[in-house]
């Protein structure tokens, strides 16, 4: 059971046993992949008796549109869709993911009246928080 499209975005256990995974993937991640990992990993935890007395909770999710992007492999898989980034300054870029390298994105902003595209560079230290935005 290899899913080598698939990686983890976080993970966190509670002082009450309480295990939430956050995966992503390059092609998105199924109902029917969470549910295949959470069988496969609660029954694991159990065989290996990593909670002796059984008292856990296993919860599995894909990364929701509300979860900020952390890794690179984000950035990339989401090419050409909008992004609203925060900077640590606090200021706001809202535009079209272009280009993705090791140390910077590129993003297109349309700016002003005519809403010409103005192309930034944006280092990922200089990024706070980074998300898809859906457009309907």
């Amino acid at each position: 059971m290899v899913d080598t499209d698939l990686y983890l975005i976080d993970l966190k256990i509670k002082p009450t046993n309480n295990i939430k995974i956050f995966l992503d993937g390059d092609h998105g991640v199924t109902i029917e992949t969470v549910s295949r990992l959470n069988r496969a990993l609660y029954k694991q935890i159990e065989e290996e008796e990593i909670f002796p007395d059984g008292d856990f909770s296993l919860e599995v999710s894909s990364a929701g549109l509300d979860t900020p992007l952390k890794l690179f492999r984000q950035y990339q898989k989401n090419v050409g869709r909008k992004l609203e980034i925060t900077m640590h300054d606090e200021s706001i870029l809202e535009g079209t993911l272009k280009e993705v390298n090791e140390d910077y994105l590129v993003l297109d902003v349309p700016e002003g009246k005519k809403k010409e595209v103005k192309e930034y560079k944006v280092v990922f230290s200089n990024i706070k928080t980074a998300l898809v935005q859906i457009s309907f």
